[in-house]
């Protein structure tokens, strides 16, 4: 794949800008209180920057209309990158909710366009495999600058976070090697309107899998605050198993079709959140084990249905609304993200952190049902 022309170019744009996403993610919170921000208030550099990020990413297709996909790149890249080393310039919770606001507008241009260049470069019967490479790129930086940058930050050392998180003005001379898009021309006659409930669909099963992600990612470390260990080995997990599977769900779906595999990737998935379920309850002497294991499990259809869901919201749409069909399927993502790590707070904190993962794995259930049936409604 990476011999393609273009593809090492995304590849870099993608390492960079997700980079500098996931450099200031955990640890801008915890450089807000530092400076005097209360810790209540300090999750908002987050949730306004995820908010900025969901509203912008469906006004994407609008701008690549109005002044092209290079140059919409090119904000991008500029907006999530140039205001980072400003964090530095005040310490003023304003100040910070304000670049953050900016910062999700370049994030919005970034994650929607990128999945998109990956499917303009990649030949016919191997979007799938491109998918996979891009989603590699993003899930690496995941793993790596999240931990460092709240090491580095706790360290007394945010300003090289600052600093480094300004690399996606690095990836500006990459804007323009891409290939041309296709030009957008008449629609063509008989062409059917895109099947807006099939996308629908394929798009709840997004949703439950990043709720239940999202309630992982933010409560799993809440409840179980007394094992570290635990969870910092749970969490890992789930990173790596995401990112490999996420990667190497391409290459089948390239295969087999995307909507064949989402039956046994969904039943991957409610296996994995009913044995971190079962550990959860602390029942048994190798809870610690089943809450690990339940996690990289269910990592396996967290990045699966990442990669299957994005290829068949393309498929649907077709060539000529894939940038509404990626705007969709990331103002899903993101919005599953952010109310996962809510709802399942209020589960876990008014019930038990094992009835909010059992409750998980129905809806994951019951949302690849209607993803299977929409799937095959539209005929793929």
């Amino acid at each position: 794949m990476l011999r393609i022309p273009g593809m090492p170019a995304l590849v870099a744009m993608s390492l960079l800008g997700f980079t500098s996403f996931f450099l200031t993610l955990s640890a801008l919170p915890v450089y807000a209180v530092g400076q005097g921000v209360p810790e209540a208030l300090a999750g908002l550099v987050t949730t306004v920057m995820l908010v900025a990020t969901v509203a912008c990413q469906l006004l994407v297709p609008a701008a690549v209309r109005r002044i092209g996909q290079p140059a919409t790149l090119a904000v991008g890249l500029i907006a999530l990158g140039a205001p980072t080393p400003l964090l530095l310039l005040r310490d003023d919770l304003w100040w910070l909710l304000l670049l953050s606001a900016v910062r999700g507008l370049g994030f919005a241009i970034l994650t929607v366009l990128t999945p998109l260049v990956a499917t303009q470069i990649a030949p016919p019967g191997s979007h799938g495999r491109a998918i996979g490479l891009y989603g590699l790129a993003v899930a690496v930086p995941n793993i790596f600058a999240v931990p460092a940058a709240v090491a580095l930050t706790e360290a007394g050392h945010f300003a090289v976070v600052a600093g480094l998180g300004a690399v996606p003005l690095l990836a500006l001379p990459l804007v323009g090697r891409f290939p041309k898009p296709p030009p957008r021309g008449q629609r063509r006659a008989g062409a059917a309107r895109p099947p807006v409930w099939s996308l629908a669909g394929v798009l709840a099963l997004l949703l439950a899998t990043t709720l239940a992600g999202g309630g992982i990612f933010a409560i799993v470390p809440v409840q179980l605050a007394g094992s570290g260990a635990v969870v910092t080995w749970a969490l890992l997990l789930l990173g790596v198993t995401s990112a490999l599977a996420r990667w190497r769900a391409g290459s089948l779906a390239d295969r087999a079709g995307p909507a064949r595999l989402l039956p046994a990737v969904a039943v991957i998935g409610a296996l994995g959140l009913a044995l971190l379920a079962w550990g959860a309850a602390g029942t048994v002497a190798w809870s610690a084990v089943l809450v690990a294991g339940g996690a990289a499990v269910f990592g396996i259809a967290y990045g699966g249905v990442q990669n299957l869901t994005l290829l068949l919201s393309f498929d649907l749409a077709g060539p000529e609304r894939r940038a509404g069909a990626s705007a969709a399927w990331n103002a899903t993502y993101d919005a599953g993200t952010a109310v996962g790590a809510l709802l399942i707070g209020a589960v876990a904190a008014g019930s038990s952190l094992t009835t909010a993962m059992v409750g998980c794995a129905l809806l994951v259930l019951v949302s690849a049902v209607a993803a299977v049936l929409a799937a095959r409604g539209a005929g793929q």
